[in-house]
């Protein structure tokens, strides 16, 4: 059997192929793909060859969000059941290694993540039309939810764990800065966590917008309008918690002048060097504490997708059959118009 993948050479060149697929092995069950989102760092690498210092060095298929249906089960697989709809988790941590041993495999130090770059050999991703995967990475997304739905589970696990790093949010007040996909899933994840209310900031109405349907209380267009946050700078800050989802400098200058003493500020995005005012970080006694990928939220993930406890659907905007994804790619680096654009497979 063959399948269709994307596979990308370099800066801007995806190429659509065609490789052979085997059988699944003990433990592995064979996947056939239906949804693939395009990541931040998906596109990155398209556009750019890499990111700060990651960079494509060899051929590699991207994608690390994805769900499909199972097609066949390996020897010894259990509990998964053909023509089941599952989320895939696309870490695969080693087990053995120090952080490992200490129950943080989310630092494991041979961490393989699937379409990453990071390594060499590169980590194979997700974009294509049939996948061999272990079954432990496989986890059912029942029957209410589309292929598409279920994809988003990587990303909303990115944000729960997030989310979980500020502690109990009831009835708090949050800010948001950046409404892109993770700014939209945090939302959802901080409103789901009990936070009363929830104000984003982004530079584009339609990523507003799409905030607003994940739970935003408040949306303020910080180009159109830049003194709206003023008032949340009043009296030493009104924020208890902010999650900084847009990786500029500005935004987390904002950060810190809107969130209350010994408020907390979690940064999500990532991007280079940046400054900081020390000063008022030091002077308001507050905590910047980084938030990386996921653990045991994927799981968790799935299931408030499952049943739609969070709604994900606001945030898919786009969907090319994989022989379109050039013009997927295209499209997800236009942030005017596009959320969450994703590929799809063989039906």
């Amino acid at each position: 059997m063959q399948t269709r993948l994307a596979r990308l050479y370099g800066q801007r060149d995806l190429k659509v192929e065609t490789a052979d697929v085997g059988e699944p092995g003990e433990g592995e069950v064979l996947i056939k793909m239906s949804a693939g989102g395009i990541c931040g760092s998906d596109l990155h690498y398209y556009q750019d060859g890499g990111f700060g210092p990651v960079r494509v060095r060899e051929p590699i298929i991207p994608g690390h969000e994805a769900s499909g249906y199972i097609a066949a089960l390996g020897s010894g697989v259990s509990g998964l059941a053909i023509g089941e709809l599952v989320a895939i988790n696309p870490s695969q941590p080693c087990g053995h290694c120090r952080f490992c041993r200490e129950g943080i495999s989310i630092h494991c130090l041979n961490m393989q993540f699937m379409g990453s770059a990071m390594r060499l050999p590169h980590a194979q991703g997700m974009f294509r039309d049939w996948m061999i995967v272990p079954s432990l990475q496989c986890f059912p997304a029942g029957s209410l939810v589309t292929a598409g739905e279920a994809a988003c589970a990587e990303p909303l696990a990115v944000c729960l764990h997030a989310v979980a790093q500020a502690g109990d949010l009831s009835g708090r007040t949050v800010l948001v800065t950046g409404a892109g996909p993770i700014g939209a899933l945090v939302v959802a994840a901080a409103r789901h966590a009990g936070a009363s209310a929830v104000v984003v900031t982004d530079l584009a109405d339609a990523a507003l917008e799409r905030a607003k349907a994940m739970g935003a209380t408040r949306t303020i267009n910080v180009r159109h309008d830049p003194g709206a946050l003023a008032p949340y700078e009043a009296d030493k800050g009104q924020f208890d918690a902010v999650f900084e989802c847009s990786a500029a400098e500005p935004a987390l200058r904002t950060a810190i002048a809107t969130v209350r003493p010994r408020g907390l500020i979690i940064q999500v995005g990532v991007t280079g060097d940046i400054t900081l005012p020390l000063n008022a970080l030091v002077g308001k006694e507050l905590r910047l504490v980084g938030s990386q990928r996921f653990d045991v939220e994927f799981g968790e993930a799935v299931r408030l997708i499952a049943d739609r406890q969070i709604d994900v659907r606001p945030i898919i905007s786009h969907s090319f059959p994989i022989d379109q994804a050039v013009a997927a790619f295209e499209q997800a680096g236009d942030r005017s118009a596009a959320c969450k654009v994703q590929l799809s497979f063989l039906r």
